[in-house]
């Protein structure tokens, strides 16, 4: 069972994020309906991850992380507390799984009695109950439920990244999709998909549950570099951290009619997949019912995958410090002495509250330097951190 592995590693947390599940058992939707031929929902893309809002009674609001990586719907225990029935999901023993810190839990299955949105309605969702309060803090937004592939299964249903919506249509209306088709494999209801590396075919996960790049197994592949590999920031996986091992591709990468030159990719042991950083670019569409995926943008011009701006640092963040988990070797941070385990309060003057992804990761993109304030015993002191290019 793979991970939502937000590659927090250069901006974020190493964290522990479900995604990409082959493993795992497959969880059936309940009942689907959708209010006439389709439903828009207003989406909000944190960082490259793909968020929607819903609320059907007097709670809530809800938000909800979409990831098509991922075999099974994930709430958090309040979610489930409130709309979960008694009666358990399926005949097989809890899962698993380890934290970024090295705890081990089990996720217990529940039957989630509705999920809206909008004007589609889901019924009777078979869950598992995860503690998601590392991924709010990281997104700075409460994240209550992460949506995975199957949910949609008897729906059309497109994720628009430029337009920063979702639209939901029942399969039964037939519209005029634009774009690049591609089909794909669905037996495990994932989707999986063929990719062109230069002259060489592959098989990808598409992962909106992961905000990195190309994830790419490099396991008998003969691959030319831009630049070489090198040491990132830890990912969070189910089994513990690994080191991330990132570079920047000299063959292209097709997805489709549409091709990256240069691609960043980060090397991995696991299954390859595309994540939020590629599906950004597109609206991407769905049809589980015909296994096909369409791939959509109003450019046709090659892509090009700008540098990779870091300080040296993934973080766990909390409400009042940030704790460093990993520091970049040969980074301008590793230069500057810090540690695993030290703690940001403040970043440029600013508490840590005031610094949300979506403020942290553009301020990183466009600065020279960021200033951090660690926590010295029952001091603080400043240091200023250069960010550099981890991938030109």
């Amino acid at each position: 069972m793979k991970l939502l592995r937000t590659l927090l590693a250069l901006v974020g947390v190493a964290q522990l994020f479900v995604s990409g599940c082959s493993s795992h058992p497959s969880l059936r939707p309940g009942r689907t309906t959708v209010s006439g031929p389709s439903v828009t929902v207003p989406a909000e893309v944190l960082g490259n991850h793909f968020v929607v809002e819903g609320k059907w009674d007097k709670h809530g609001p809800w938000h909800f992380l979409i990831d098509t990586g991922s075999s099974v719907t994930l709430v958090s225990p309040e979610f489930a507390k409130r709309y979960a029935t008694d009666r358990a999901a399926f005949d097989v023993p809890p899962v698993r799984v380890k934290s970024s810190n090295g705890d081990s839990s089990l996720l217990p299955a529940v039957t989630v009695r509705r999920i809206s949105l909008k004007g589609a309605r889901f019924d009777n969702v078979q869950a598992l109950i995860r503690d998601l309060s590392d991924l709010s803090n990281h997104l700075g937004v409460k994240i209550d439920a992460i949506l995975g592939f199957p949910l949609f299964r008897e729906t059309v249903f497109t994720m628009d990244y430029p337009n920063s919506k979702l639209v939901i249509t029942s399969p039964q209306w037939r519209l005029d999709m634009r774009g690049s088709k591609v089909k794909f494999n669905n037996s495990q209801r994932t989707p999986l998909i063929p990719i062109h590396l230069g002259d060489v075919t592959m098989i990808a996960l598409i992962d909106s549950g992961s905000d990195g790049p190309l994830s790419l197994n490099p396991f008998g592949l003969d691959l030319h570099y831009a630049v070489p590999p090198r040491p990132g920031s830890a990912v969070g996986t189910l089994s513990g951290n690994r080191e991330q091992e990132i570079a920047r591709l000299a063959d292209p990468l097709e997805i489709g009619s549409y091709r990256f030159e240069e691609p960043i990719a980060d090397l991995t042991d696991q299954l390859s997949s595309i994540g939020g950083e590629v599906l950004r670019n597109f609206a991407v569409t769905f049809d589980q019912p015909r296994n096909l995926v369409i791939f959509s943008r109003d450019d046709s011009a090659p892509i090009r995958t700008p540098s990779r701006r870091s300080v040296g640092m993934a973080f766990l963040k909390g409400p009042t410090y940030w704790r460093v988990v990993d520091v970049v070797p040969g980074s301008p941070a590793a230069a500057a002495g810090i540690k695993e385990g030290d703690l940001v309060t403040r970043i440029n003057g600013e508490t840590i509250a005031n610094w949300p992804l979506q403020r942290f990761e553009p301020f990183v993109k466009r600065n020279a330097e960021v200033v951090f304030t660690f926590l010295d015993g029952s001091k603080e002191k400043p240091v200023v951190i250069p960010v550099f290019d981890l991938v030109p």
